[in-house]
């Protein structure tokens, strides 16, 4: 399969038929599906194990864009097994490796729809070890032991917003193949936006899904990748280049795929290339130009600024006025805890602490979170998790001058 190759199918509504198709056309844009596998160079038959791995991030109704929704997850599943895949499997590690993901699956909508399909759930509940001398910033992953033994993993993921990584699409979205409370520890061992990626690209290159399916029909913009907001782009975008996927959804989002950590990281470990796209639509070949002019959406809210590694790099002296971080609406935190669970930091950043004072002794019993930002890696791990989107990045002046593209 050629790197940088990338199907995109319009697709209004997730009414399983519309899904469907727009699904097989584009694989078949692609050269079809047993092309697709075949180019992954791994060998399979119809019988080996093959994972199909969505977005399961948290336990929320597919309406709010946060994790794949169903329709697109069983278009998938559907395709496979009617192609004579019979040894089929699913899952994911969620955010919070507390809840188990047969629960989230199923609050997700996942669950029936597998189930409906004789789709077994994969054992994402347990973990090993699995050495990856060739990594560059490490040399080993403690992948699920589903990921661990399969024969080929399929990637469904989702088209989001992140805070950390501007965007979480193809290359992101394996992440979920880490195995619990290592995707914690990850946070805190690869603090930074772009020694995260390095990682996550040495990832990419341990799991090399065969496929990349992505959900953008309704996407989340904003404070992603679990508290944005859902927003229209009505596409299916399809690739067996994790990379060139997710360019083609930057350009479509107006945000320079240079500016994304893991397309540049990836594209350097060799797992795709955000340069040098070839976008085909079921009209035929389009210039980027071209699709963006049809799919795109410049309002789509997206960190698109340089920060200081690009047009700021002459001033980094003022590094700790252009920086961003995570903060509580208190009056929309509810005192449950998840953000402290998710803190990959020793001794934790965040805690919960009683709100009330001698002004207000009534709140006395009442509990919000609290960050020690002297602990505070910048994960956002926080932020991702919070159930009621009570956690946002906040900017300095400077930042959100910045993020206008103003040049100081």
């Amino acid at each position: 399969m050629k790197t940088g190759r990338v199907a995109i199918v319009r697709c209004d509504s997730y009414e399983s038929r519309q899904v469907e198709r727009a699904v097989r056309r584009a694989v078949e844009l692609l050269g079809g599906l047993d092309e697709v596998v075949a180019a992954g160079g791994k060998s399979l038959t119809r019988e080996s194990s093959i994972v199909l791995k969505p977005n399961l991030l948290a336990k929320t109704d597919p309406d709010e864009a946060c994790t794949t929704h169903p329709a697109v997850f069983g278009a998938v599943g559907r395709l496979f097994a009617e192609n004579g895949y019979t040894n089929l499997r699913y899952g994911d590690s969620p955010g919070n490796p507390m809840i188990k993901v047969e629960s989230v699956a199923e609050g997700c909508g996942i669950k029936a729809v597998a189930d409906g399909l004789g789709i077994p759930l994969g054992r994402f509940d347990s973990g090993r070890r699995v050495a990856f001398p060739g990594g560059r910033v490490t040399d080993s992953f403690v992948l699920c032991d589903e990921i661990a033994d399969a024969d080929a993993v399929v990637n469904i993921c989702k088209m989001k917003t992140h805070q950390l990584e501007r965007i979480t699409g193809a290359v992101k979205n394996t992440f979920g193949c880490v195995f619990g409370i290592n995707k914690g520890a990850s946070h805190a061992r690869f603090a930074t936006a772009e020694v995260f990626a390095k990682m996550i690209a040495d990832l990419n290159d341990l799991v090399r899904p065969v496929l990349h399916v992505m959900d953008g029909i309704t996407a989340m913009e904003g404070n992603g990748p679990r508290s944005g907001n859902p927003r229209q782009m009505n596409v299916i975008l399809a690739s067996a280049d994790p990379v060139a996927l997710d360019a083609v959804f930057c350009h479509l989002v107006h945000l320079a795929p240079e500016l994304v950590p893991t397309n540049v990281s990836g594209m350097e470990r060799g797992i795709g290339t955000w340069r040098g796209l070839e976008i085909v639509g079921e009209e035929g070949p389009m210039t980027v130009d071209e699709a963006v002019a049809k799919y795109g959406d410049r309002g789509f809210d997206v960190q698109r600024d340089a920060g200081y590694r690009g047009a700021l790099r002459q001033v980094r002296f003022l590094a700790p006025f252009l920086e961003k971080k995570p903060v509580v609406a208190k009056e929309r935190c509810i005192g449950c805890g998840v953000c402290v669970s998710a803190c990959p930091v020793d001794g934790k950043a965040i805690r919960l602490q009683t709100s009330g004072t001698p002004q207000r002794p009534a709140n006395a019993k009442r509990k919000v979170a609290v960050y020690d930002y002297d602990k505070c890696i910048k994960c956002y791990c926080c932020q991702e998790m919070c159930p009621e989107r009570a956690i946002t990045v906040k900017k300095s002046l400077l930042a959100r001058i910045a993020d206008r593209r103003w040049k100081i």
